[in-house]
């Protein structure tokens, strides 16, 4: 898979016909900007981003082409897009708002863990002390989930099912990519179109010590958080624009060394959720040199123009152990993080749409290996 590629060409899991230059034309320069949007999975932490596209939806400067999500980031590009496919901006807030409600009323996802004492800041959602998480943690290491789920409930399932309509999804005005990872090839798997539906959210989002694989077909699927957070490749295969917006909820760095097994098991998993997402940036990258360099065809390639919301200070604070926490004040809190780093990026970066990136990916993704030549092959 080549992450930069020709227009053209369209993903093997995306039957429906990608948009190509005359459809791009046909639209008008002077209507909304068309962007991409990526949306990273985290648990929890995905109510950030439902901050960020609350914000978003009311900049009408704007305009959604393709939505590529993993995990948490698949659940509110499908709500984003059921919403949207009803009614617009205004319906697809409306519908994102219900969803995460929905969540930390029923406890869809893990559950509340308690309520912060008044004045303590973000960081007090944090879970990593509480005793019942702990106790939890435990059992979920010496067994596995068919083990203390035999009968397979996912109560993510009925909270997911209340809030996406499948007919909707796979016809709708926005095209929405999911990310999930095949369990027997450890290899990415995107749905969209007539294969996107309730099935592939769940796959998208079934971390293996939690639920067990979900099965499509002959095929079982695990979160898609290990071969891409979220996938890029989609958004530049099939669809028009040119700029791609990320949300991105997980730290890329963390300062110091884990020294306690906990912490080691934490910080292994965020860079395992990272690592595709680095690999396709750097892939970018590189294509990106050999485009300037005019060592490509001109105009056979995308010339990817990034841009990124995030909130690195803030989401520092919270370990991963929050993800687990649907609390609704803890909610709440993260969405309005999310709102407050989209007004600073509209603020900010927002005029550069259409012309330039305003995301440097040597210095954001790929500093640590500065060592090497900024043009060496990924």
């Amino acid at each position: 898979m080549r992450p930069a590629s020709k227009t053209s060409r369209t993903p093997r899991s995306q039957p429906r016909q990608a948009p190509g230059p005359a459809r791009a034309r046909a639209r008008g320069r002077r209507g909304p900007d068309g962007i991409d949007l990526a949306l990273q999975g985290g648990g929890s932490h995905g109510a950030f981003t439902w901050g960020v596209l609350d914000r978003l939806l009311e900049d009408t400067s704007l305009r959604f082409d393709g939505v590529s999500g993993t995990s948490a980031g698949a659940l509110n590009a499908a709500v984003l897009a059921t919403g949207f496919a009803r009614g617009g901006a205004t319906e697809a807030k409306a519908a994102l708002r219900a969803f995460w409600m929905d969540v930390a009323s029923s406890s869809a996802c893990f559950g509340s863990w308690g309520h912060p004492a008044a004045g303590q800041g973000i960081s007090a959602f944090n879970l990593d002390s509480n005793p019942w998480f702990q106790w939890t943690q435990q059992w979920l290491q010496l067994f596995s989930p068919t083990q203390l789920n035999p009968l397979g409930l996912n109560p993510l399932r009925d909270v997911t099912a209340r809030h996406v309509d499948e007919g909707l999804l796979r016809s709708g005005p926005l095209q929405v990519f999911v990310t999930a990872t095949d369990v027997e090839t450890g290899q990415p798997e995107v749905f969209s179109g007539e294969r996107l539906g309730l099935d592939a959210l769940l796959a998208s989002a079934c971390l293996p010590q939690m639920f067990e694989a979900v099965r499509i077909g002959k095929r079982h699927f695990w979160d898609g958080g290990y071969t891409g957070n979220p996938a890029l490749w989609p958004l530049i295969y099939a669809t028009a624009s040119s700029d791609v917006l990320l949300v991105k909820i997980n730290p890329l760095r963390r300062p110091g060394v884990p020294d306690t097994a906990d912490e080691i098991a934490d910080r292994v998993n965020e860079i395992t959720f990272n690592a595709g997402l680095v690999g396709e940036m750097r892939a970018i990258h590189f294509v990106q040199k050999l485009l300037r360099e005019q060592r490509l065809e001109p105009g056979s390639y995308k010339d990817l123009r990034l841009h990124m919301v995030a909130d690195e200070v803030g989401l520092a604070e919270l370990r991963p152990s929050s993800k687990l926490n649907t609390d609704r004040d803890f909610l709440l809190a993260l969405h309005d993080m999310g709102r407050q780093a989209a007004e600073a990026w509209l603020a900010r970066d927002r005029a550069l749409v259409g012309r330039t990136s305003s995301v440097d990916i040597v210095q954001t993704f790929l500093a640590p290996r500065q060592g090497r030549g900024e043009g060496d092959a990924p």
